[in-house]
């Protein structure tokens, strides 16, 4: 028996299991899987099988690892677990060029994300961060942020956390945003969380008949008052939460040509939940609904699944989506813009733009 209390058969059983997982053999992962193997043991790296199959392979013998990582994940691999090197088995299988069996690995998460959501599971933080239990990070509840202390400093939103909440890097992907929503002036939009003001300002001109803003958070009211949004003939401005000023907004009757949708410290239950209660009651027939996508975006892997997911349930919602690429500015990865922050909320090169119409 080791010191960890695992016994010297299940750690020869694991070696086997990971040995096996990287020389590709499944018929011999099948024999040992079978007799009681687990697909998820780790060694003392943290690697798991998925790890070792994938960190072994090559364009040469894709097709093998492809066989391996199947095998594992029927057995009931999980997807997302990181090794020492901070990796999950999709991370591996990017860097190393193998696109089959990225695509297998997202494929597995989406299949999982759609699992988790279907059963009513709290959603998991795609970003991987682990808090210690005292933490107190506004970040992960909307009433803590909407109580916190905000600081506007010059092309950055902090929280009282020291979170990002929004950065002047956004821009080229906020006036994106606008003109793929208001093609043309005269239109009557929304959008639901103000930040910084950059894709309302981008908003405003393009002319619209109506800009109604949902802002919730005291010192970001404050700031729209300061900075004259309040004296705007086209603007109305709905001080609360988009929970509580959607049902006003559906009462009065109002009806809107686009939608643009980014809060902050709110999970992906809760965008579901508007797209429900805000966008397919308010949006005309002909109207178009964007939104911040950052799910995932400090790893590859779990944007693109995160983008599969959104995109699925956009469709049981009854909306198509079209995606446009947009590369983030060069240098931003590890440049001083992110000083001051808890971490940098995108790691990743490019920004997909969505853009939903409801299905004709």
């Amino acid at each position: 028996m080791s010191s960890t209390g695992i016994s010297d058969e299940d750690i020869l059983l694991a070696q086997r299991i990971i040995s096996a997982a990287s020389r590709h053999d499944t018929e011999a992962l099948k024999i040992l899987l079978k007799s009681g193997g687990s697909a998820n043991v780790r060694d003392d790296t943290r690697t798991t099988p998925l790890h070792a199959a994938i960190a072994a392979g090559t364009k040469e013998n894709e097709k093998k690892v492809v066989d391996t990582v199947g095998l594992l994940l029927q057995h009931g691999a999980i997807w997302n677990d990181t090794d020492k090197r901070d990796e999950t088995p999709g991370c591996i299988a990017l860097r190393l060029g193998l696109q089959e069996v990225y695509s297998q690995m997202v494929e597995a998460g989406v299949r999982a994300e759609l699992l988790f959501n279907a059963l009513g599971s709290i959603e998991r933080d795609m970003e991987d961060v682990e808090y210690d239990e005292e933490d107190d990070d506004v970040e992960l509840d909307n009433s803590s942020y909407l109580n916190s202390t905000l600081r506007y400093r010059k092309d950055i939103l902090l929280d009282s956390s020291n979170n990002a909440v929004m950065m002047s890097w956004e821009t080229e992907i906020m006036t994106r945003h606008a003109e793929t929503l208001l093609p043309k002036p005269g239109l009557r939009a929304m959008n639901v969380g103000h930040g910084m003001g950059i894709v309302d300002g981008q908003i405003q001109l393009r002319g619209p008949a109506e800009h109604h803003i949902i802002e919730a958070h005291p010192q970001v009211l404050q700031r729209l008052r300061e900075t004259g949004w309040y004296d705007k003939p086209n603007v109305t401005i709905w001080e609360g939460r988009w929970q509580d000023m959607v049902p006003k907004m559906v009462e009065k009757g109002v009806v809107l040509d686009a939608i643009y949708y980014d809060t902050f410290a709110e999970d992906y239950a809760a965008y579901k939940a508007f797209v429900e209660e805000g966008v397919i009651p308010l949006l005309d027939n002909d109207g178009k609904f964007g939104w911040y996508n950052g799910l995932g975006a400090d790893r590859q892997i779990c944007y693109d699944i995160y983008t599969k997911v959104a995109e699925m349930d956009l469709y049981e919602f009854g909306f198509d989506t079209t995606w446009e690429d947009i590369p983030v500015p060069a240098g931003l990865h590890g440049s001083a813009e992110w000083e001051g922050t808890v971490r940098p909320y995108w790691t990743i090169d490019v920004y997909r733009l969505p853009i939903n119409t409801f299905i004709k």
